[in-house]
C-alpha cells in the first residue's frame, strides 16, 4: 500500500499548488528586479539607497511638471514595489485559497490567479492614491523630484506620528484580526464563481491595506525607491 502511485486528481492537485509556487515566484522576481533597476526613473533604487542620506539634489525638473508618460511611470514604480513587498507575504493565504477550491470545485488554478489578481487590484488602488499625493506633495515642494522623499524633517515628523498613532486605532487591530486569520475570511466571504474569487482577493487586499498603509506611506520618510 506504501508504494502505491498517486492518483490521476492527486497529481493534478500538486501541479496546481506548484504552478501557483512558481507563478508567484515569477511575479516576485520580476518585481523585484524592475523595482531594484528603478525603470523609467533617473536613478536606479541602488543608486538611490547609496544616497539616501541626501534629502535633494540640484538638476531635477520643475516641481509637479509630470507628462502622462511619467504619472504612469510613477504609478507602475508604486504597484511594482508593493506586489514585490507584499506578494511573500500573501503567499501562504494564496496556496490555502487554491488548496480549498481544488477540493471543492476542482479548478484552482483559475480561481488562484483572480484572488491573487483581487489581492494586487487593492494595492494597486492604494499604488494610485499614493502617485497622487506624491505628485501633489511635489508640486508643493515638499518632495524632493531626483530623491523621491520628503525635504523637510517637519512633514516626515508629522508622517511618523500619525502613523504611530494609527497602529492604536480600531481600524488598525480589526483589519489585522482578518489578516491573521486568513482561513476565517476564506470561509466567511467565499462566494462561488470567478467573480467570487476576484471579489475575495479585493476584500483580502483591502483588509492587509488597512493593515499597512500607514507603514507603505512611511517611504516618503525614508526615501519612495530607498531599498532599506
Amino acid at each position: 500500500m506504501a508504494n502505491m502511485r498517486p492518483s490521476w486528481a492527486e497529481r493534478v492537485l500538486h501541479q496546481n499548488r506548484m504552478l501557483a509556487i512558481v507563478l508567484m515566484a515569477l511575479l516576485f522576481a520580476l518585481a523585484a528586479v524592475y523595482t531594484v533597476m528603478g525603470v523609467g526613473m533617473k536613478m536606479s533604487a541602488l543608486e538611490m539607497t547609496a544616497m539616501s542620506n541626501m534629502r535633494d539634489m540640484p538638476g531635477g525638473r520643475v516641481p509637479g511638471s509630470w507628462s502622462l508618460g511619467y504619472l504612469g511611470l510613477v504609478f507602475l514604480m508604486w504597484w511594482v514595489m508593493m506586489v514585490a513587498m507584499m506578494l511573500p507575504s500573501v503567499a501562504p493565504t494564496v496556496l490555502l485559497y487554491t488548496r480549498l477550491m481544488e477540493r471543492g470545485c476542482g479548478s484552482g488554478t483559475p480561481h488562484m490567479m483572480l484572488f491573487l489578481l483581487g489581492y494586487l487590484l487593492a494595492w494597486a488602488a492604494f499604488s494610485l492614491v499614493a502617485t497622487l499625493l506624491h505628485w501633489g506633495a511635489e508640486g508643493l515642494g515638499l518632495v524632493s523630484t531626483t530623491m523621491m522623499t520628503l525635504i523637510e524633517t517637519t512633514p516626515g515628523a508629522v508622517l511618523l506620528i500619525c502613523a504611530g498613532l494609527f497602529q492604536f486605532t480600531p481600524l488598525k487591530d480589526r483589519c489585522l484580526v482578518q489578516c491573521q486569520s486568513p482561513a476565517a475570511i476564506l470561509t466567511r466571504y467565499y462566494r462561488p464563481g470567478p467573480r467570487g474569487a476576484l471579489r475575495l482577493g479585493l476584500l483580502h487586499g483591502a483588509f492587509c491595506l488597512g493593515c499597512c498603509w500607514a507603514l507603505m506611506a512611511l517611504l516618503f520618510v525614508g526615501g519612495v525607491m530607498n531599498l532599506y
